[in-house]
């Protein structure tokens, strides 16, 4: 068993807003059977740390920040054991100590019916690291609960390459520990909510070029309905909020319309130019296979109205991606999308109240998809573009990499200040530099 007396490096947010620290904890030790402790190698700062850090969540005590992490298992709890664990997550009988293992932002059991079904995002044994309740990973060291359902490993025959087409060991490419460590949350989730949008039962009349009801599961005797012209199948979308999660969201939209070979229209918008200038970049590296025929115009949000207007006559997008996480972003949501259009929300919102009402979303026959993504769930399909589009997330600090740069932690407080404002996209902490 490692030694785990003494103390370690952290950084910490202390209420009520904008105070971020560097301070000496205690290492974390073993809780629980089902614990694992990691020596962090690399921890991410993300725009849902924002959240906390200016205040928003009500938090009334100071917390390790993060939840974004990957690194080597350094203690493991009783339960992992190499025989007896056949009902289990396999990796309580195959993750052993030295490990290099990547972490989702959330714990999950990998055993109720929520994990069974790939909503692991909504296990009821689930924490979100970063929280008052699962200190997290913008520290040397972090425990983590239910390690054999939350963690992949990376390590001999772990899982993390288990279920990708990567199935060659000798063939699998070499990634950096930047560009696994996107897999913790922000790539899932820019895939989760292109995925969402795409499959939305109210997206069906476009991709299967049928009209409604014709184009939907178990409509019976309705195989005789006409096909639909083509100014009728162009999908119009808008995706709101270009920092890395937008990002992220784009490049995995295009890409399933390229391999859909779908005919479209995508406008991206965001209020900060150089996020804009950001997104133009990195559109213009992707090779075309990854961004298919269709139009994609970057532009402001009151360029964006008068964008989707032109593209649609007036009638708006069939679906937005809102990817921010403010009454105002989904403001402009509604009033991009049609009527009989959806909105996919991945933003954490605060505010207490949405901005419109029911008679609104009543009127233009709107769907909604709010909430956390299942990153287990969603792994997989990341991890495919992940290795597809190492132009975009092998790089670090080039002008159409995702990744900016990567600090130590005596650049923590001014890394969330510049990142609040703006000034500067994807940081990573190196917890040892």
């Amino acid at each position: 068993m490692a030694d785990l007396s003494g103390v370690q490096q952290a950084v910490l947010w202390y209420p009520p807003s904008y105070d971020i620290r560097v301070e000496s904890i205690p290492i974390p030790k073993i809780q629980d059977p089902d614990d694992a402790i990691i020596k962090i190698t690399l921890a991410g700062l993300c725009g849902s740390d924002l959240h906390i850090y200016r205040g928003h969540d009500a938090v009334k005590e100071s917390m390790v920040c993060g939840h974004e992490f990957i690194g080597e298992v350094l203690a493991l709890g009783a339960n992992f054991k190499s025989q007896g664990q056949t009902n289990r997550p396999a990796l309580y009988s195959s993750l052993k100590v030295g490990d290099k293992v990547v972490s989702p932002f959330t714990v999950s059991c990998g055993e109720c019916h929520f994990c069974r079904i790939g909503f692991t995002c909504r296990c009821p044994s689930g924490r979100l690291f970063g929280s008052p309740s699962t200190p997290g990973g913008q520290a040397q060291y972090v425990r983590v609960p239910k390690a054999g359902g939350t963690l992949y490993s990376l390590s001999g025959a772990g899982d993390f390459w288990s279920r990708s087409s990567q199935t060659n060991v000798n063939a699998r490419p070499e990634l950096a520990d930047s560009s696994l460590l996107l897999m913790c949350d922000i790539l899932p989730t820019g895939v989760f909510a292109a995925f969402q949008a795409l499959n939305h039962p109210k997206m069906l009349p476009m991709s299967t070029g049928l009209p409604f009801p014709a184009s939907s599961f178990r409509a019976d005797g309705l195989n005789g309905s006409e096909k639909l012209g083509s100014e009728d199948t162009i999908l119009t979308i808008a995706v709101i909020g270009l920092g890395p999660v937008g990002l992220c969201a784009c490049i995995s939209l295009l890409d399933m319309l390229a391999t859909c070979q779908m005919t479209f229209r995508v406008v991206a918008v965001d209020l900060v130019e150089a996020r804009r200038e950001k997104m133009k970049a990195v559109y213009a590296v992707i090779d075309p296979s990854g961004k298919g025929t269709g139009e994609f115009i970057v532009a402001s949000a009151d360029e964006s109205r008068e964008i989707v207007q032109k593209w649609t006559d007036g009638m708006g997008c069939n679906c937005v991606l809102e990817v921010v996480g403010h009454n105002s972003a989904l403001t402009l949501a509604y009033d991009l999308v049609r009527p009989f259009g959806t909105i996919t929300s991945v933003g954490v919102h605060g505010a207490s109240q949405m901005p419109f009402t029911g008679r609104q979303l009543y009127a233009k026959n709107i769907s909604f998809d709010f909430g956390r993504c299942p990153v287990r769930a969603m792994f997989p399909m990341a991890l495919e573009l992940l290795v597809k589009r190492q132009d975009v997330f092998g790089d670090v600090g080039k002008e159409t990499s995702l990744v900016d740069k990567i600090v130590g932690f005596n650049e923590a407080a001014k890394s969330y200040e510049e990142f609040d404002k703006g000034k500067v996209g994807k940081v990573l902490f190196d917890p040892w530099k």
